[in-house]
């Protein structure tokens, strides 16, 4: 039982590269899926496409895909 919850939780978190600028997990490319969302665009894009989605909508999921691509652009494509 804990052997398959450890597994799922590996294989959910699992990065996948999607372009240069972008890597996204399994789990979140399954929530992107579940909304119909492209991303296999640039990752501004798709940043900007979230936000327009959460400002209609209150997705706690979508949220979380959104502050997390955030985070990943600051840290991996901002010069510091």
């Amino acid at each position: 039982m804990i052997d398959e919850i450890v597994k799922e939780t590996h294989e959910s978190l699992n990065l996948n590269k999607i372009n240069d600028n972008l890597y996204l997990t399994n789990k979140e490319i399954e929530v992107l899926d579940r909304y119909d969302i492209d991303y296999h665009t640039s990752i501004e894009e798709l940043m900007f496409n979230l936000d327009e989605i959460l400002n209609e909508n209150d997705y706690e999921d979508l949220e979380e895909v959104s502050n997390s691509i955030a985070e990943f652009n600051y840290y991996h494509n901002t010069k510091k």
